[in-house]
């Protein structure tokens, strides 16, 4: 469990993507967000971390369709790669 706020860093990637969804989906990511800022392992999010080609990862559910990627860096901040469905795993 991280203690104090998570910095977030944003790639270009997962910005476009971010842009691409349904504004529900905005602002079910701003609570959400908002949960992963306290505790990127908060129970309500569901973080697991990944494995396979995807080893290093981490993911979040924002609903039950729809997940963030991202990577905890080595300096304890973390990175949004992406932002959609079970398609971002490809």
């Amino acid at each position: 469990m991280r203690i104090g706020k998570t910095v977030i860093r944003y790639t270009t990637h997962f910005t476009r993507a971010f842009k691409k969804l349904n504004p529900e989906l905005h602002d079910l990511l701003k609570t959400r967000e908002a949960i992963f800022r306290e505790n990127i392992f908060d129970s309500r999010l569901r973080t697991h971390p990944l494995r396979g080609e995807l080893n290093g990862f981490y993911s979040f559910s924002i609903t039950y369709k729809y997940r963030v990627l991202f990577k905890i860096e080595k300096d304890g901040s973390t990175t949004f790669i992406n932002i959609g469905d079970h398609s971002i795993y490809d």
